[in-house]
């Protein structure tokens, strides 16, 4: 309403302009002269202005009527464009012309503008590919999804265009949360642009969210070979997504491809213990006890974890704590100076009852790295050696308020697992989840429970054992040692622990 009463306003004052000029005109006295080839020819002032407008309009017209002979000329000669172009010369310009004050617009942070000199720059444009980029941005901006999925569509069936297009519609899928069309539309977009690096990363974030394993390990193969991602983090990356496909495989009891899946993981990265250790459970359901143990000497040797442990003590289950603890030497003797081996080799003694070992094994670990498990380990290896309640009970109070020790930490997000996942249950990140001390993390309710057998036994004067079957239904998870699990008997049948 403003601009139309600005319109009307400046139009008001144009015309008096012109009514005023040539009132001034008339009411000038005298005329000009003008001599021409010895002749002269005298004109009053308005007549003269009517003239020289004249000769302008003339001129331009002829300069107009040349352009045209030319692009006739052209045509002619074979150039079937050339009039066309001529007629729309004007046109283009004024296209242009809004095209760029539209995307000076949406620097400007003024997306309805943009949208609005966009459409028009549309209209005029013979190819208006760039007025519908900039439309499908404004239109986003300003909030109007139903319109830049519009314009993104067009682009979409344009070929020029066609991956800006099923980017844009890729990017609104995603907003809305729509991820089995998101997935579909990052196929395509895959397709026509197989090496941009931003494709492929949607295109596997999308493909491990719906737990397509194998389709992700085909996008992951193309980060690899185009270098948008390093050899040594593919590598990596594609043992944890070979797990998976392992885990899922065994789920639908194919259990041919997950043995194969789990080996092929363990290759690919032999220091990813879940690997090692999923790979050593397939050896030794195969009757493979040697293949398997080599594994996890190999998995210890280089990254030291309890579930090495447990999985080594699984392929022998029925074997004495003696024998057990035999046998683990060599799985000690991979890395023996590492915490986890003097921790495995205090719980095998204790398991043993061997409790002086127990107590040497440990070592100064339980001053200088009081964790649950060491301070647990301490307390059943001082109440095996006849030491008074109340210091056991000291160590106890401390186990109880200790940190929980390394447990899988995502190192996108820093949630704590329980149990190693190779997506992270919290930011759903691939591949982030370490071996590490939580930052700030307490004990989990899980070690508290596990402790609880020592507890008894402490206050009630009995062995661990026999507190353990006390209380047969408490839910123990396997979070603390042998010896504050289940007593030494148990830890003949069962695994080491698992911090």
């Amino acid at each position: 309403m403003i601009w139309l009463l600005l319109r009307t306003a400046l139009f008001v004052a144009l015309a008096a302009a012109v009514a005023y000029g040539i009132g001034v005109l008339l009411d000038t006295p005298g005329g000009i002269e003008i001599t021409w080839a010895g002749r002269a020819y005298a004109f009053d002032p308005l007549t003269f202005v009517a003239l020289f407008l004249a000769a302008v309009l003339a001129l331009w017209i002829a300069w107009k009527l040349i352009g045209l002979a030319v692009a006739t000329i052209r045509f002619l000669t074979g150039d079937e464009t050339a009039i066309h172009r001529f007629f729309g010369r004007s046109r283009t310009r004024r296209g242009l012309e809004a095209l760029t004050n539209g995307m000076i617009a949406l620097a400007e942070n003024d997306p309805r503008k943009a949208l609005a000199k966009a459409e028009r720059a549309g209209r005029m444009l013979d190819r208006p590919e760039l007025a519908n980029i900039l439309a499908a941005q404004a239109a986003r901006q300003a909030g109007q999804q139903d319109r830049a999925e519009t314009y993104y569509k067009a682009l979409a069936r344009n070929p020029r265009t066609q991956a800006l297009g099923v980017r844009g519609l890729l990017e609104q899928a995603q907003e809305k949360g729509d991820d089995a069309r998101a997935l579909k539309l990052a196929e395509r977009a895959f397709a026509l642009r197989p090496r941009d690096g931003e494709v492929m990363s949607r295109l596997f974030d999308l493909q491990t969210g719906s737990e397509d394993w194998a389709s992700a390990r085909r996008t992951l193969a193309a980060e690899v070979r185009t270098g948008a991602l390093p050899r040594e983090v593919g590598a990596r990356r594609d043992a944890v997504l070979a797990l998976a496909e392992s885990r899922a495989a065994l789920e639908a009891g194919d259990e041919t491809r997950a043995r194969d899946a789990a080996l092929e993981a363990q290759k690919r990265s032999p220091a990813l213990a879940p690997a090692a250790v999923a790979a050593a459970a397939q050896l030794g359901r195969d009757g493979q006890p040697a293949k398997a143990e080599k594994i996890l000497r190999q998995a210890w040797k280089l990254a030291p974890h309890p579930d090495l442990a447990a999985a080594f003590a699984a392929l022998h289950p029925e074997e004495t704590p003696e024998a057990r603890r035999k046998r683990f030497r060599a799985l000690t003797a991979e890395n023996h100076d590492h915490v986890e081996s003097k921790l495995l080799e205090a719980e095998l003694a204790l398991a043993a009852e061997d409790f002086p070992a127990a107590r040497k094994a440990l070592g100064d670990l339980p001053q200088t790295r009081p964790t649950t498990r060491t301070l647990a380990i301490m307390a059943a290896a001082e109440r095996g050696m006849g030491a008074d309640d109340h210091v056991v009970r000291a160590w106890l109070a401390k186990a109880l308020s200790a940190p929980r020790g390394e447990a899988w930490t995502c190192e996108n997000c820093g949630h704590v697992h329980e149990t190693w996942s190779p997506v992270c249950g919290e930011c759903k990140a691939v591949d982030t989840l370490s071996w590490k001390q939580p930052s700030g993390a307490g004990e989990s309710r899980t070690a508290e429970m596990a402790l609880l057998p020592v507890i008894l036994a402490s206050l009630e004067g009995r062995a661990p054992e026999d507190a353990a079957q006390a209380d047969p239904d408490a839910p123990i998870e396997g979070e603390a040692s042998p010896a504050a699990q289940d007593g030494a008997a148990d830890a003949a049948e069962g695994e080491p622990a698992r911090s």
